[in-house]
């Protein structure tokens, strides 16, 4: 910290020196990261880079961003952190294809429709291998709001570029609602900064004795969170995924009346920890996350953790969990908070950790962690135009506070991403 001190003193040195004399100083920061915050109201994206000592975001030059979307639902990063994808909400029936610039720049390529008249897109994921990108999707034609029917998913294959194929649709329940893939396996163990442990790539462990190549699994797996009101039935759909076509093959086994698992009562928003062996699902209304273990490494079918549901704050709305597979973090949206737990490997369980309850600003809904170091986490904030920031402990997952207490965004930020700058945090020449 003294040098970090020492470098910031120099710098406005530097400054004080170059106007004193008429020239332009160039300073020097280190971006281990690119934040994305997608507005629901303008459809613009803010861009950020992370310092890598302080968790504090920057705006990037040009942000925010321009989308062709009037009311975007969420925002997706690709897996090799060069693209980004923007996806449309209720007036939206499409979504946009953004390039990640060296400099964390977007740069729009395409906008692709939802095929079939598919209307109102509400998640996305995108897949181990970043080959397929499914978008969930709440009316098939013929259905709206004032006449609500099924739902779908709709997947994109990925080409290498980044931009989107030819898409094709299977059919899920009547209100899709949040999506989510089974991790990939790891199979090298790229250069990382010597101060992080566990970590390799976007959510990516290190091989070992105590993480195999994810568990052992022959599958992909793919799970679909169904609100399902008018059956009162919210239900999580399990699928195995195709993997030369991305198409998802229902997983019938174990099964509720609706073909799924049961998913409390307002089911918000669903994560799956690194090693690929326990699914977790926020409820709304319950103020609680509901915790499965992937029973089958074939099938992909679900069993209830039996320490499960845990409490969370009010209206939990959004989940993720830290690249090393430890922690979990969970957006309260009336509590203007986030839940942290730990998370047993052995068992699936969710545990408090100290100083559980993060305080953020108004309306927190997504929340991501920083995948070049996994040291901070950042939530959009709804209802304040503004992200937060908190920097996690690697080894308790408490949260405390960013020296920045809130950085603006753009009106109604809906959900947030984040991407590596490289493989290592990057040294950046700023004129």
């Amino acid at each position: 910290m003294k040098l970090k001190t020492t470098l910031r003193t120099a710098k406005v040195v530097a400054v004080s020196l170059a106007i004193g004399f008429g020239t332009t100083a160039c300073i020097r920061d280190y971006t281990s990261d690119y934040v994305y915050a997608v507005s629901n109201s303008s459809g613009q994206v803010s861009a950020y880079g992370v310092d890598y000592q302080t968790g504090v975001l920057t705006q990037i030059s040009d942000s925010p961003f321009a989308t062709n979307l009037t009311n975007p639902s969420t925002i997706v990063a690709g897996h090799s952190g060069k693209t980004v994808y923007v996806i449309g909400g209720s007036q939206d029936a499409s979504l946009e294809v953004m390039a990640v610039g060296s400099d964390g720049k977007l740069y729009g390529e395409a906008t692709p429709d939802l095929p079939n008249n598919d209307t109102s897109p509400t998640a996305a994921a995108v897949d181990s291998t970043g080959t397929y990108l499914y978008v969930t999707f709440s009316y098939q034609p013929g259905y709206s709001t004032a006449s609500p029917g099924p739902g779908g998913v709709v997947i994109f294959p990925i080409k290498p570029d980044g931009t989107l194929g030819t898409p094709s649709e299977v059919n899920v329940g009547n209100q899709p609602v949040a999506i989510a893939v089974s991790p990939p396996t790891c199979t090298s163990t790229p250069a990382i900064p010597s101060s992080v442990s566990g970590l390799t790539s976007p959510n990516c462990i290190i091989l070992g004795s105590n993480s195999p190549a994810n568990n052992g699994y022959t599958n992909t797996f793919v799970y679909v969170v169904d609100q399902e009101q008018a059956a009162a039935k919210p239900t999580i759909l399990g699928f195995v995924q195709n993997p030369s076509n991305g198409n998802l093959v229902p997983i019938t086994a174990n099964v509720n009346s609706l073909g799924g698992y049961n998913a409390g009562v307002l089911p918000s928003s669903i994560a799956i920890d690194p090693t690929g062996k326990y699914v977790y699902i926020t409820d709304e209304l319950q103020n609680e996350v509901i915790g499965y273990q992937i029973d089958n490494s074939t099938t992909g079918e679900l069993v209830g953790l039996v320490t499960s549901p845990y409490p969370s704050g009010q209206y939990p709305d959004g989940i993720t969990i830290d690249p090393r597979g430890k922690y979990v973090y969970v957006t309260n949206f009336d509590s203007q908070t986030v839940s942290s737990y730990s998370l047993n490997l052995s068992t699936g369980a969710l545990g408090a950790t100290a100083g559980s309850n993060f305080a953020v600003q108004t309306g927190p809904t997504c929340v991501t962690v920083d995948p070049a170091l996994g040291l901070y986490i950042y939530t959009s904030n709804y209802l304040d135009a503004s992200l937060s920031g908190g920097q996690l402990n690697p080894d308790t997952g408490a949260l405390s506070a960013v020296p920045t207490v809130f950085f603006p965004s753009q009106a109604q930020p809906i959900c947030l991403t984040s991407v590596p700058n490289g493989p290592n945090a990057v040294q950046e020449t700023q004129p």
